[in-house]
């Protein structure tokens, strides 16, 4: 991941800065556990860490955190603050009420620390500690004395136990807590967080869609932060529910994954509207035009252009490739329309501009060639 990539853009950042429509109350308790007992429920799959792909699909909420980032160095740190029987910051977890098990909300990192530790092995090499002081340096997990064993595992780490019911407004309260969490480090995105907690069919037919050729020629690359797949999401729920829109746009969106978490006829109706407007779309001059001088797609101008697009074909309005492309050109000279798409574009007034906008010059070109 290069850094460009690995930095939240400004759009992200207002996204998850945005303050909550609603807030929403939450149950919650505090349970102190040893080390050892977070090792084993660790190993015994009583307590996990879920990522992006996971495919068990017994855990109702995929996704949470992102790959392992600690150093070496950091590891060890962690470890002997144990050892010195300091105090060590608490882990935030949720409960799943289907089967009880602990789902990790915040705390990977020491987690998996304290699990890879007791292993022994770390990276496929043994676990011996070395940034550490003089009386810890050289030790393993199996080279501890009594004392400093039965010091490390009977450590206690306080824990916040989230109870998340499987309902909307639970998972909007979950998402709400992480957004909090969310600091330090590679901060998630909206979208990283959001497709964590609403998991479900609509989730995979993103990634489904995301792979059409069009759409792959159209957007690049693709996407590590998901951008492209926020993207498609965005496109379908402005196509579908776009009348609806009020910012913030990370509440609106989670809306519509909460409604459309399992997908529908309406959702598949969306996809063969956007699947017929991306393949016309698919042309070298029309996407260099719409571009403009910048190397990567303006998520604005995308994502108007092409639900325009889809609302225009769903009416039964037939345009041609010639259509799009005349349209594109005079789009992207209108001070008006870009003004719609640079800065604090998530705003109700600018969003509906520039879809208001486009399907308008879409369909008096369409009526002109």
């Amino acid at each position: 991941m290069n850094d460009d990539e690995d930095m939240l853009t400004q759009e992200e950042k207002e996204d998850l800065e945005a303050a909550d429509e609603t807030v929403i109350p939450i149950t919650y308790s505090g349970q102190d556990f040893d080390v050892d007992g977070l090792v084993r429920r660790l190993n015994n799959g009583d307590m996990i860490i879920p990522r992006f792909g996971l495919s068990d699909e017994t855990v109702e909420v995929e996704g949470f955190q992102r790959e392992f980032v600690w150093t070496k160095r950091q590891m060890d740190r962690f470890i002997e603050t144990l050892l010195l029987e300091y105090p060590v910051p608490g882990i935030f977890l949720v409960k799943q009420q289907s089967d009880k098990r602990f789902l990790v909300l915040d705390g990977q990192q020491r987690l998996l620390t304290l699990q890879n530790f007791k292993k022994g092995i770390y990276n496929k090499r043994t676990f011996e500690l070395k940034n550490v002081c003089e009386q810890f340096k050289g030790l393993t997990y199996e080279t501890l004395s009594s004392a400093q064993r039965r010091a490390f595992d009977n450590a206690f780490i306080q824990a916040t136990i989230v109870n998340m019911d499987e309902n909307s407004e639970s998972r909007e309260a979950v998402y709400q807590i992480f957004e909090r969490l969310n600091s330090g480090g590679t901060q998630l995105t909206a979208h990283e967080i959001r497709v964590a907690i609403f998991a479900g069919a609509l989730v995979k037919e993103l990634s489904n869609l995301n792979d059409n050729c069009h759409w792959r020629s159209i957007y690049g690359p693709k996407n590590r932060r998901l951008r492209d797949q926020e993207l498609l999401l965005r496109i379908i729920a402005f196509y579908l529910k776009g009348e609806q829109y009020s910012a913030p746009l990370k509440s609106f969106l989670n809306r519509f994954m909460s409604d459309n978490r399992e997908s529908g006829d309406l959702v598949r109706a969306a996809e063969k509207e956007f699947t017929w407007v991306v393949e016309l779309m698919d042309n070298e001059q029309l996407i260099s035009i719409l571009k403009g001088d910048s190397p990567r797609i303006n998520t604005a101008v995308m994502e108007s252009f092409i639900v325009s697009g889809m609302r225009l074909h769903a009416e039964g309005i037939d345009y041609s490739y010639e259509t799009l492309l005349s349209a594109a050109e005079e789009l992207m000279s209108s001070k008006a329309y870009l003004n719609s798409c640079m800065e604090s574009t998530t705003n109700e007034g600018k969003v509906n501009a520039r879809l208001q906008e486009a399907m308008n010059v879409i369909r008096r070109v369409s009526s002109e060639i």
